[in-house]
């Protein structure tokens, strides 16, 4: 008994004998307390003095600046002293070298105080050093993972902006780097993760933990909500549903399977799909495989038709030509603000490259059914180029885009599709024709109809679920809807191509 009182004496004795300073600097490495400001202030009040810390350059990371000699300074920095020590009739200075994490570059902490640097305050000071740079360096390291998880990020985003430009050889090269085989494909799918924007970053992370290696996973830039996935492996639709299955209040939506250079089609159609999710029990839903118009329509005619719509824009060169197709895809798909953001140029650009093809095909990108039917003929223009479409039919000159629209098969797609908002009695059909007419624009809908503004908005978002289709966010749903009116005959067809009277499509004078 008397030699484990001895040995529990002892320990007490070696508690008692621990300096109060050590277990108050030893508080300042607890995770709620690391902070290198807080910690010179600390060292100046136990020291009874003045202390600052400044970097490589001369600023002043903490603490209040000390009038310090340059060429003592210098020699610290440069590693040439670790530390030096000056006293006059004001008092006594220690300078200290303190070692960042980055070889290249040191900083110097100094205390000044009155009184002599005894052992007590020796030890403080030595022991202050050791525990800045061991926060330095952490928080070095902290600040090096958020930079290349920032620089990784960035690197995905500039690959999906490659492929929504369809500029699939640099997107290649520039994933092969750091996600070899990532794109070593000609077809992909493309998801789109909705949530809440505040938890999109642990989203963005649980969506890398499922996919691995066989996803690019990118933050939208357009919109907070939404997370992007490009991915070319069939598993990977499986696991992205089971992380909606286990985040309540997430949505997923899915394309077809497109080839990379369609990257922005089927973001698309992950985004239409979206609307589709939303009253799924699933809370998911891929894009189905729908009778789209122009699969209704006659295949030459279509491409004569939209061969001599866009030739206004042959003249240019190639990129230029490219780079407007592409904006103007994007454009017409989306909003300004959003096809800026994902393109990653200003929305005064996109708006500028939009207004010149506006300009070269001499019409109003302000009316709706204009946007639909130069909507068609990019989409069109894609399809050729990706070799679709070019089979069956015979050519025809001059072919007019009202002939596109007379096709039987055409006609009775479009009436069965508005056919589906007879049964409310609401009357959404007229509306959402009154809302069209109008541009989309609600209140001009609502002048028309002699009726509330949010009467008008009530009935498109209605007729959004029964038409399985986006209405309110611009895109190829609306756009759908827009030639079914005109197949229909309910809207009148858009004056296209003002000032060439040789085009089948410019009005007629006289």
């Amino acid at each position: 008994m008397a030699g484990q009182e001895g040995g529990l004496g002892r320990s007490r004795a070696a508690d008692a004998r621990t300096p109060t300073w050590a277990q108050e600097l030893l508080d300042h490495l607890r995770p709620t307390g690391r902070d290198v400001r807080r910690i010179v202030a600390w060292l100046a009040e136990t020291l009874h003095g003045t202390a600052s810390l400044q970097d490589h350059t001369g600023t002043l990371v903490a603490g209040t600046r000390l009038p310090l000699d340059e060429g003592l300074v210098a020699d610290i920095l440069a590693g040439r002293i670790a530390s030096a020590a000056s006293a006059d009739e004001d008092g006594h200075l220690r300078l200290v070298r303190i070692e960042q994490p980055n070889h290249a570059s040191a900083g110097v902490l100094a205390v000044a105080r009155r009184a002599p640097f005894d052992r007590r305050a020796s030890d403080i000071l030595t022991h202050t050093v050791q525990v800045l740079e061991l926060l330095l360096r952490a928080r070095e390291t902290i600040a090096a993972g958020r930079r290349l998880k920032r620089a990784t990020s960035d690197l995905r985003l500039a690959i999906l902006q490659l492929l929504m430009v369809e500029d699939t050889v640099s997107a290649r090269r520039v994933a092969a780097g750091l996600w070899p085989g990532l794109l070593d494909t000609e077809t992909a799918c493309v998801y789109v993760l909705e949530g809440d924007a505040a938890e999109r970053d642990r989203l963005v992370e649980e969506c890398l933990g499922v996919t691995g290696d066989r996803a690019l996973v990118v933050r939208c830039p357009a919109l907070d909500e939404h997370v992007i996935i490009v991915t070319t492996a069939d598993a990977a639709g499986e696991a992205l549903r089971s992380l909606v299955d286990r985040n309540p209040g997430t949505l997923l939506g899915g394309s077809s399977p497109q080839s990379l250079a369609r990257t922005a089609t089927a973001y698309g159609q992950a985004v239409s799909a979206l609307a589709v999710a939303r009253v799924r029990p699933d809370k998911a839903a891929v894009y189905a495989e729908r009778n789209h118009p122009e699969r209704l329509m006659d295949p030459a005619a279509l491409r004569e038709w939209t061969a001599r719509l866009l030739r206004p824009l042959d003249t240019l060169p190639h990129h230029t030509r490219a780079e407007l197709l592409a904006t103007t895809r994007l454009g017409l798909e989306f909003t300004a603000v959003s096809a800026a953001k994902v393109l990653g140029v200003s929305r005064n650009t996109v708006r500028a490259r939009m207004e010149r093809v506006e300009s070269l095909l001499r019409t109003d990108f302000t009316d709706l059914t204009v946007r639909a039917t130069v909507h068609l003929a990019l989409s069109t223009q894609v399809s050729l180029a990706d070799g679709q479409g070019d089979h069956g039919g015979t050519p025809q000159a001059r072919t007019r885009l009202g002939d596109l629209l007379a096709q039987p098969a055409l006609g009775t797609w479009a009436q069965e599709l508005l056919g589906r908002l007879d049964g409310d009695a609401r009357d959404l059909r007229r509306t959402l024709r009154s809302w069209i007419a109008a541009g989309g624009n609600a209140e001009r809908a609502a002048q028309t109809l002699a009726v509330h503004a949010q009467t008008v908005r009530e009935h498109v978002r209605s007729a959004e679920p029964v038409l399985e289709r986006r209405l309110i966010a611009s895109g190829s749903d609306l756009y759908e809807v827009v030639l079914a009116h005109l197949a229909t005959g309910e809207l009148e067809h858009p004056v296209l191509l003002r000032d060439n009277p040789g085009h089948p499509d410019a009005p007629v004078h006289g």
